[in-house]
């Protein structure tokens, strides 16, 4: 029998977030990268799956995308508006390979691992599992498994990126958004507000992550415009980041370890093969734009948005870059997964 709590969300909240610091702190003794990511992720994953009920209040994670918009849009600066127009040609390869990864992706799902064509379609969607999931019991596809392979994937980006940019040389002792002196807190409650009133526009035209975003573009706007310098203070950036990884965490929620067992593999493949075709696809891209390849490969990572943002500028990457090359992903992705779906069979002859 799975462990249960019967307890407020608040209590399971603040459970679920102890656990998340609990891993962080083994992760940080452990000397491990993104040990604030990485650790958190890794503590609350294992927990859901042993039984216990993790989940996170929707006002802590709201906060948290808060305080990381306004941190990434903090790394904003004039020199950001000179590149602006060297992007489109980035977000045409990107298209191509989010094509090319669906095609492989969905073979490999069929063939290797028995998977029907619309369940495959599904999982083999980098990213966007909100609107997949959505999608796939509208379809009445499997759900579980797509879930989980999905699931498999954002945590594994989590924990192998920073291992990986480790190799290249960056360092993820703290991860650090922008940099200069800490904003002044007055000026930084006004941020706050404002994301929050423009976050709830954003809701309601469907952005994703809309606080996210929502904070970025404040934020960014101040520091462009030279209104609002400074950094956020870590003291609210690394508990947002324990929040985050914590959040990767709770995908499991409910998940059996029946359900996880039988999927790893699938999820595992899926994902190497992502990130190889986003590999391929990155390296071009960063000679034409000239930037350095990881900083390339973390906006055409397929998947984890805020997650890769945030690894992305701790690498010194433009934040407006990497930021539009995920929501181009997203966008993409909508009009790929139904096409890829074949979302019009399922009407009938007489509709």
């Amino acid at each position: 029998m799975p462990v249960t709590f019967r307890h407020n969300i608040l209590v399971v909240s603040v459970f679920t977030v102890a656990l998340g610091a609990f891993g962080a702190w083994l992760a940080h003794a452990a000397s491990l990268p993104a040990w604030v990511l990485m650790g958190p992720a890794l503590a609350v994953s294992l927990g859901a799956l042993t039984g216990l009920r993790v989940q996170v209040a929707d006002p802590i994670r709201d906060a948290c995308f808060v305080v990381l918009g306004l941190s990434i849009g903090a790394g904003f600066d004039t020199d950001a508006r000179e590149v602006l127009f060297r992007w489109p040609m980035a977000f045409v390869v990107l298209a191509v390979a989010l094509a090319v990864t669906m095609l492989c992706c969905r073979a490999v799902l069929i063939r290797g691992f028995g998977f029907d064509a619309r369940s495959a379609s599904l999982a083999a969607a980098p990213g966007h599992l909100s609107f997949v999931l959505g999608l796939a019991a509208d379809l009445k596809s499997d759900v579980g498994r797509i879930a989980v392979v999905q699931s498999i994937r954002l945590l594994f980006l989590t924990v192998s990126v920073p291992f990986a940019a480790q190799a290249m040389g960056y360092e993820f002792a703290t991860i650090q958004m922008s940099s200069g002196p800490p904003m002044n807190m007055a000026v930084l409650l006004a941020l706050a507000v404002a994301s929050i009133v423009l976050g709830f526009a954003f809701r309601a035209l469907r952005f994703p992550a809309p606080l996210l975003m929502a904070a970025m573009t404040v934020s960014a706007c101040g520091h462009v415009t030279g209104l609002t310098p400074g950094a956020v203070p870590q003291l609210l950036l690394t508990p947002a980041l324990l929040v985050l990884g914590t959040l990767i965490g709770t995908r499991f929620s409910g998940m059996s370890r029946a359900q996880f067992g039988g999927s790893l593999l699938a999820g595992a493949s899926t994902t190497m093969i992502s990130v190889a075709i986003a590999i391929l696809a990155a390296a071009p891209v960063a000679m034409a734009l000239q930037m350095p390849t990881a900083h390339v490969l973390a906006a055409f990572a397929p998947g984890g948005l805020e997650t890769m943002i945030a690894l992305g500028v701790t690498m010194g990457a433009s934040p407006g870059f990497i930021a539009a090359c995920h929501v181009a992903r997203l966008m993409i992705l909508i009009v790929l997964i139904p096409i890829f779906a074949g979302r019009r069979t399922q009407v009938s002859p007489s509709g």
